[in-house]
């Protein structure tokens, strides 16, 4: 066959005759995916994963798997005339995420939980699922695209930058990415999706974005971790660079690499937290300047496409890179120090580089994302 009698989704078949499963948060991204494939003549089925307490996630707003989004995917399911499963994934989730979330946080690291929970549950537990069901594929609302290259499917960034969501995206690997699909990657504007959602008449249309991480209240970090970890706040020093005491503080879990406010050591220059150090229950400060490098060792590499290893030229790739969701690629240089290690050289100086995050690769040319790893401690530069 060739590519024109292919369909929209890339199989040599009818769409009646392709089964694909959409995972549903809830939330207007997801249903109008479904939708559209639905219209489209798909069998479409549709999943949703029931991720923590649900008698909590009921009482729970803003979050993309609260209870009442659960019946929200079930009801668009409905509406358009297909099969909807909700699967209990609380276990998984607890094992593989959350336990993790705290772990990291109180080693002094800011983790990315959403980030895991796509490697570890939903395109491995969620995709096995699939398969099972008999899909040929996994649908799912990312604003991400998937392109055919010459060596099969490559990663990419939405076509609306503002939407990207390849930073969360990175470990996806090879052989998730030949199953997965992501139907709104190509759209220029959120307001597209909400204009297909209202056309379908679907009753998420106008529902607000999801922007909390789904198991911690109101963005509260430490409120969650002291539940996980009880007496985990352990009270310590507050000290600056070399170690003098300036103040207590109730927590490391409770500051954040760079913050400024609310370090009770009032009087003289702005001081940021540069360190924190769960070892020795210190959280270290000093001025915005100790906050910047130019260096960030990372581990758990995932390659995407030809950038390996093996393939590394001697001193490296010059690539641009993300090191935090808000901020755009910025130009570097990647040089691989193992098979799944690597250290980046960023051109200019960053503030605020904190273990724990993701820093993502990106090709220089054009949108195709090409990997990306944990940033590990080391020395600001």
């Amino acid at each position: 066959m060739t590519e024109t009698n292919l369909n929209s989704l890339g199989f040599a078949k009818p769409p009646s005759e392709t089964r694909v499963v959409v995972a549903m948060s809830g939330g207007v991204d997801s249903s109008v995916v479904a939708a559209l494939l639905a219209r489209e003549g798909y069998d479409v089925i549709g999943v949703t994963l029931q991720l923590y307490d649900h008698g909590a996630a009921l009482a729970k707003k803003g979050a993309c798997c609260a209870g009442r989004d659960i019946h929200d995917a079930r009801r668009v399911a409905e509406e358009m005339g297909f099969p909807h499963y909700v699967l209990d994934y609380e276990n998984i989730f607890q094992e593989t995420v959350i336990n993790e979330f705290a772990d990291a946080y109180l080693a002094g690291s800011t983790p990315v939980p959403c980030i895991r929970c796509n490697e570890r549950v939903k395109f491995k537990d969620l995709l096995n699922t699939a398969k099972d069901l008999g899909a040929d594929c996994m649908a799912t609302g990312h604003y991400i695209q998937r392109k055919i290259g010459a060596n099969g499917p490559e990663l990419h960034r939405a076509a609306d930058f503002d939407r990207d969501q390849s930073y969360f995206l990175f470990s996806t690997t090879p052989e998730q990415l030949s199953y997965l699909r992501f139907p709104l990657g190509h759209l220029k504007s959120k307001a597209e999706t909400r204009a297909l959602a209202a056309e379908f008449s679907l009753s998420v249309a106008d529902k607000p974005d999801s922007m909390d991480i789904c198991f911690v209240p109101n963005g509260s970090y430490a409120d969650v971790i002291e539940k996980l970890r009880p007496g985990a706040a352990e009270p310590g020093d507050i000290v600056d660079l070399e170690g003098k005491v300036l103040g207590q503080h109730k927590g490391v879990l409770r500051y954040t690499i760079g913050q400024r406010r609310g370090l009770g050591i009032g009087g003289g220059d702005p001081l940021y937290v540069i360190k924190l150090d769960a070892d020795k229950q210190q959280v270290v400060v000093g001025p915005p300047e100790a906050l910047t490098t130019r260096s960030v060792d990372l581990k758990e590499i995932n390659w995407l496409g030809e950038a390996t290893f093996e393939s590394a030229p001697e001193g490296g790739w010059d690539i641009s890179v993300k090191i935090r969701s808000t901020r755009p690629p910025i130009p570097a240089r990647l040089v691989p120090t193992g098979p799944v290690t690597a250290r980046v050289e960023l051109l200019s100086a960053e503030a605020g580089v904190s273990p724990g995050q993701a820093c993502v690769f990106y090709a220089n040319e054009g949108s195709r994302v090409l990997g990306g790893g944990w940033i590990t401690p080391n020395a600001p530069a």
